[in-house]
């Protein structure tokens, strides 16, 4: 995994029920998934994230969204990866649908730090190999042996 950010093997995950239809439901797995394996408050992630949103879509394109806040209390910034079931409208630039959603909380006085982490996650997926080994995984195991595979090829 990137050093810019810290990704728990827990936090990435496929949605693999049809509950996640919308943007906020996406928001809200997300605040699920940090308060479950970050042990955050998830009203508090999604009020981070919600409001980050309201100032544009975090549709960073190809298929991707990159959601991302501050959050208080964080040494370091922290990463969620999602690989949903089906495409859903995240109001991109591009005017993609949405399957994989890779998601970060950042100290809330780390503008640089937040800044490199960002640009960490928009290498990874700029990489089409790594990008469509990602999307072609179907179950969460999959994906994190895919995250797992590309934090080794980077240390190397």
């Amino acid at each position: 995994m990137p050093a810019n950010f810290l990704l728990d093997p827990k936090a990435i995950l496929t949605a693999a029920d049809g509950s996640i239809a919308t943007k906020s439901d996406i928001l809200g797995l997300l605040s699920t998934c940090f308060a479950e394996v970050y042990e955050f408050d998830p009203a508090a992630v999604l009020a981070g994230l919600e409001e980050r949103e309201k100032l544009g879509s975090t549709g960073f394109g190809r298929g991707i969204a990159m959601p991302h806040a501050r959050y208080a209390g964080l040494k370091r910034p922290v990463a969620a990866l999602i690989r949903l079931p089906e495409p859903i409208d995240f109001a991109a630039a591009d005017a993609m649908k949405v399957e994989l959603v890779f998601a970060l909380l950042s100290p809330t006085d780390a503008g640089a730090t937040h800044l490199h982490a960002l640009a960490a996650m928009s290498r990874m997926l700029r990489d089409d190999a790594l990008l469509e080994r990602l999307l072609a995984a179907e179950t969460s195991d999959t994906l994190r042996g895919v995250m797992t595979d590309a934090g080794e090829r980077d240390a190397a």
